[in-house]
């Protein structure tokens, strides 16, 4: 996995939270995945002129005010089961065909919302998710809004499609799909965790990084359907080893850090944001 020094910075300043981190760690973290210091302060540079990062002080960053809304977002991963309730056979419906397309900022930060919150395409204008989430389409309507849905657009809850939609509406998912994706991830990271302890530490920090990036982002952007569209006790199977690996990772990279003489690095939050803020489909 080749890595770019603005998504691992990214990633260091979602990890770090509110404190931010220095100049120093950003180019230590990115050192060990072979990227020059050179490279690292031209990034770093972009990333503030973008109002992805901001200045704390002197030689210190932290999230600025494009990324924050997004990174509270993705950082609710870990609690995403306690968002799922009981499914009644309801639909969230988000309505978007009378909005305009020409602004691709705008449109891109639209497709972006429906995807983080599950939603679908059942008619053109027309998106979906089943009404299966704590807080109902209040919350959703919330969520999306603060993702960067435009505020016209309709968000309510459907029911009564007559066979045709039912039937589409259900196979707008690919739920065996997910499912083998689920446990092919979840015994990937329960293999790599059981060897994790013999590798060398540089390796072991980037691999958990690696790892953790791929599971992390397929949790953020997991629909969290209801039974029988999915297997869900597979879901919060894969979603209690992604919890595992994190917390081994961070561990990692703070063992890293306090080694003498070692890298001074933040743990990262193993989730590329970047690419969370350039693509819209898991």
């Amino acid at each position: 996995m080749r890595l770019k020094a603005r998504n691992l910075i990214l990633n260091t300043l979602l990890a770090a939270g509110d404190g931010g981190q220095t100049v120093r760690e950003a180019i230590a973290s990115c050192g060990l995945f072979g990227i020059r210091e050179n490279t690292v302060r031209v990034a770093l540079v972009r990333l503030a002129a973008e109002g992805l990062i901001e200045s704390t002080g002197r030689g210190t960053y932290r999230l600025g005010p494009r990324a924050v809304a997004l990174a509270r977002d993705v950082a609710t991963w870990r609690t995403a089961e306690t968002r799922v309730r009981t499914w009644d056979g309801g639909w969230i419906t988000v309505h978007v065909g009378a909005l305009q397309r020409s602004n691709r900022v705008a449109l891109r930060s639209r497709s972006r919302a429906l995807a983080l919150l599950g939603l679908r395409e059942l008619d053109p204008g027309l998106h979906v998710r089943p009404d299966n989430l704590v807080g109902g389409v209040d919350e959703v309507r919330t969520r999306l809004l603060k993702l960067g849905l435009d505020a016209a657009a309709g968000v309510f809850v459907a029911s009564g499609f007559d066979a045709d939609r039912e039937t589409r509406a259900r196979a707008l998912w690919d739920g065996r799909s997910l499912t083998r994706a689920y446990r092919a991830t979840r015994e990937g990271l329960e293999r790599w965790l059981a060897h994790a302890g013999s590798l060398a530490p540089d390796v072991s920090a980037r691999e958990a990084f690696v790892l953790g990036n791929e599971a992390i982002r397929l949790l953020v952007f997991d629909p969290l359907l209801p039974s029988p569209l999915v297997d869900v006790d597979e879901r919060r199977a894969f979603a209690a080893a992604v919890r595992r690996h994190d917390e081994a990772g961070r561990a990692i990279w703070r063992r890293l850090r306090l080694t003498p003489g070692g890298a001074d690095v933040a743990p990262p939050h193993s989730f590329d944001l970047e690419l969370l803020s350039a693509r819209t489909r898991p």
